[in-house]
């Protein structure tokens, strides 16, 4: 029986390269050929490094050889989001106005992966410094969805989510600053984590400060956890990162689910809904129900309009310091989306700000007390489902672009609660849907075991390529 490498997961290729029947550098060169032919179509790889990682696969594979690989992650190809740094590659942030100087470390994940001998081959597309929810920029252009090329990935890190559910590696980096972890997860099928803010140790700080966080994108619960055993590490370099947890998260995810309280919110507020969405996120909270959950339907606890200004006070006061990093007679080559934004940003007084702060705090308290009486949170990811590619944002009823088709995700980054997002099914026309887990505050090893005893019972099947893209 023939093995498609491209398909494994990393826990799946762990096996394979233990058993002998394969190696890290049939799975290495496997990829590098995938993604020859299938990237041009998707353009989610603005970067591959393919000498590099062909000699660290043979590393790799004479340490598997040897019976002494550095960890489960030793040979498995990873790709790492263009806002996220690695020594030796360029950091453009997918924008015309930064250069191709190398950079001269890497960030703390990165570290960690290429410790653990996880081969760090390409990088990512993002939009332009990953002020939106999805993929395309000036420099790199629309990256599409392997599952439909006519729609968008999501975003910021599209080209993290286009990239595993396309074979291109089974593992990625991406970052999430009001959900561009979980929203490209949902749109391309994958389970995407954004721990507790300070888990996941990043550097330089990002532009959105205390918003963004590090974290793994993979096809499977089991491969997020083999991640984090790697990357869920402290470093000095982050003033925001936090001690050790002594988790091992492949360990925490064994074992049925203690029957947990778990909360649905439908609707966070008066946003649209699509139904297919609701429908099938429905279904996933009845799922939750027969795996012995205690599931009660009930209203978020914050003000959605109230919180959603607060997350838009936050995001724009932080885009518009670009304005003043880079001249003036060049703000025109930014991305429109990206200059309407921060120009808006400079509109913001004083008060605004300290209002903002304030809601953020509270916001933070109520969503503490939910969380004390319910162990888990389920919500759709997305409002939405895969829209088309180009847009900014999907069209309403009305015909006008609904700005509204991400209501769920950036809540939790105002409060800093682990969050998840997990396939629950697929649309009529064969598009992935995404369900948000959420728990309290350093509880990330317990919305992962949730995740992988959820998608254990409705697993997804990835789209055949190159098919899709003919």
């Amino acid at each position: 029986m023939t093995i498609d490498l491209t398909q494994a997961s990393a826990a799946q290729l762990g096996k394979l390269y233990a058993k002998g029947k394969a190696s890290p550098v049939e799975a290495m060169k496997a990829v590098l050929r995938r993604v020859e032919s299938v990237n041009p179509h998707l353009n989610a790889l603005c970067l591959v490094d393919a000498e590099p990682a062909l000699t660290a696969a043979k590393a790799s594979e004479r340490r598997w050889k040897k019976g002494k690989p550095l960890s489960a992650l030793d040979g498995v190809p990873v790709s790492v989001k263009e806002l996220v740094r690695v020594k030796g590659w360029p950091v453009r942030m997918g924008s015309k106005l930064t250069d191709t100087t190398p950079a001269e470390a890497d960030a703390p994940a990165v570290a960690r992966l290429r410790e653990s001998g996880a081969i760090l081959f390409a990088q990512s597309t993002s939009s332009e410094y990953g002020h939106k929810g999805v993929t395309d920029s000036p420099l790199h252009g629309i990256t599409r969805n392997p599952w439909d090329v006519t729609r968008t990935p999501g975003g910021s890190s599209g080209g993290a989510g286009a990239a595993v559910a396309a074979g291109f590696g089974p593992i990625a980096i991406g970052t999430d600053g009001g959900g561009s972890v979980r929203l490209p997860s949902s749109f391309t099928g994958l389970v995407g984590l954004k721990a507790t803010f300070g888990r996941v140790a990043a550097w330089p700080p990002s532009l959105t400060g205390e918003l963004s966080n590090t974290g793994p994108m993979c096809r499977t619960a089991l491969d997020a956890a083999l991640m984090m055993n790697v990357i869920a590490r402290p470093d000095p370099l982050d003033g925001w990162s936090l001690p050790p947890d002594g988790v091992d998260y492949v360990e925490a995810l064994k074992g049925k689910l203690k029957k947990p309280r778990i909360a649905f919110v439908l609707r966070m507020g008066d946003h649209p809904l699509d139904i297919e969405v609701a429908a099938l996120v429905t279904k996933a909270a009845k799922r939750f129900e027969k795996m012995g959950c205690i599931v009660e339907e009930v209203m978020a606890p914050t003000n959605y309009r109230e919180t959603g200004r607060a997350f838009v006070v936050h995001w724009l006061s932080a885009l518009q310091r670009l304005l003043q990093l880079y001249p003036e007679q060049r703000h025109r080559e930014f991305d429109e989306s990206l200059m309407a934004g921060a120009e808006n940003g400079r509109k913001f007084t004083l008060q605004d700000l300290v209002n903002a702060q304030v809601v953020r705090r509270d916001m933070t308290i109520a969503w503490n007390g939910f969380f004390t009486k319910y162990d888990l949170l389920l919500t759709p990811t997305l409002a939405v489902q895969p829209f088309e590619a180009g847009q900014n944002a999907p069209l309403g009823a009305d015909g006008k672009p609904n700005h509204q088709w991400s209501p769920y995700t950036f809540q939790f980054n105002l409060s800093r609660h682990p969050a998840i997002s997990v396939p629950c099914g697929r649309s009529r026309d064969g598009l992935p849907i995404g369900l948000q887990i959420v728990a309290g505050h350093y509880k990330d090893a317990q919305v992962l075991r949730a995740a992988a005893r959820y998608a254990e019972a409705d697993p997804l099947e990835f789209p055949v390529l190159p098919e899709t893209v003919k």
